[in-house]
């Protein structure tokens, strides 16, 4: 039994690791760096992110034994017990504020959120993997989203808008690895882009029309178009509505985003904070712990979704360089993986779990430079995070699991 786990593990991609820890030692030095400004709560972020590296690394290496039957049987009973588990925190109290943790007393909290992640991607790789005769089928594509849908609006409500968009963002490079027709993925999409565009009456209009014209060309399946054509117009006359139903902190992220000055003390605080230590670091950095916005706590929330500008800053854009090349490699091999991979199913499943890596890294990225509103999105292997960790080294283990050539 030892020699069959051994061979599993030296079956294994092992290569894409050293990429893993490269990230963790940036993150540590990082962490370690703001431990200097408060020794309580900063210092400890750092050393609970080495605690958190433990049972993070025994998962990484029990989701890569697991055999891909038994992860196939058995997913569904699994997706159903994360959607009970993530609906947990709304049987407890808020922690800071929001439904999004467990509080179990520990020194710690449990996102549930962080696990439901992986859990949906596995299982829509297997309804798509199941019906890969009828991905054509536009009406397999409808069926396959609720696996998304249901753990994003259970997120959404917690409320948790960027763990909510994170979820959905595999649905599109699944569907079209699967085989789904583009045509298909551009009716799927549009309710999206016609909300985003609803904003501006000149910009909705020319969509709708682009649209009409997209449907009116095709012309096959048409009763499909016609009919998400006029879901579309309905969305966009609706968009009032929605606007108004998110709450002012989400308002705010978005027009500070447009305009950060509008609000330089409020909502505004943190992309300035953040431009202005990206600005400050220079090329090589003002050097470890002698960074102003960071030691002096101008920049919030620094040991999690804005460590990036901690990077930038101290490390300079040298280090940032270095840590984008080190992403860029990591989802390149993912890629590699997923185009080699021994069959459909395990192909599904790395291309879901690069899309959620991409996701965070985008995101976070984009956020702190100013080019997207601020989303409580940390950053993959850098940033703190006891939950998010673990549930990005038992992803880890699935690439090691399911891009082996050979199956087990």
């Amino acid at each position: 039994m030892i020699d069959f786990y051994l061979a599993k593990i030296k079956s294994s991609p092992l290569g894409i690791l050293w990429i893993v820890f490269s990230l963790i030692l940036i993150g540590l030095i990082s962490l370690n760096s703001i431990s200097v400004i408060d020794s309580q709560s900063s210092s400890g972020a750092f050393k609970k992110q080495l605690i958190f590296l433990i049972p993070s690394i025994l998962l990484m290496i029990g989701s890569l034994l697991l055999s891909k039957k038994f992860i196939h049987e058995r997913i569904y009973y699994i997706y159903i017990i994360s959607i009970a588990f993530v609906s947990l925190p709304f049987l407890g109290n808020k922690v800071q504020g929001t439904y999004r943790w467990i509080d179990l007393g520990l020194p710690f909290n449990i996102q549930p959120s962080e696990a439901v992640k992986w859990i949906a991607i596995i299982a829509l790789a297997r309804f798509l993997s199941d019906r890969d005769k009828h991905i054509t089928n536009f009406s397999t594509i409808i069926y396959s989203l609720p696996l998304l849908l249901i753990p994003s609006i259970i997120v959404f409500n917690q409320p948790d808008l960027g763990t909510a968009s994170v979820l959905l963002s595999p649905a599109i490079p699944m569907l079209y690895w699967a085989g789904a027709k583009p045509y298909h993925l551009f009716l799927m999409i549009a309710p999206f882009l016609s909300i985003l565009s609803a904003s501006n009456v000149i910009i909705f209009t020319i969509w709708i029309a682009m649209m009409a014209l997209v449907i009116f060309a095709i012309r096959k399946h048409g009763w499909y178009g016609i009919t998400i054509f006029f879901i579309n117009i309905f969305l966009g006359l609706i968009f009032p509505l929605v606007w108004n139903s998110l709450r002012d902190y989400q308002k705010n992220r978005v027009l500070t985003f447009i305009n950060p000055e509008l609000d330089p003390l409020g909502a505004g605080y943190q992309i300035i904070q953040s431009k202005t230590a990206l600005g400050s670091g220079g090329l090589w950095g003002k050097g470890w712990g002698e960074g102003t916005q960071t030691q002096l706590k101008f920049l919030p929330v620094q040991e999690s979704d804005f460590i990036v500008s901690v990077i930038g800053e101290e490390l300079g854009f040298v280090a940032l360089f270095v840590m984008i090349i080190l992403f860029s490699i990591f989802m390149y091999r993912i890629l590699s993986l997923s185009l080699n991979a021994s069959d459909k199913f395990s192909g599904l499943i790395l291309i879901g779990i690069s899309s959620i890596f991409l996701s965070h890294i985008f995101v976070n990225c984009a956020m702190v430079s100013g080019m997207m509103p601020v989303k409580g999105l940390p950053l993959p292997f850098i940033s703190y995070g006891g939950s998010f960790l673990i549930s990005c080294f038992i992803m880890v283990g699935l690439i090691l699991n399911f891009g082996r050539e050979k199956s087990y």
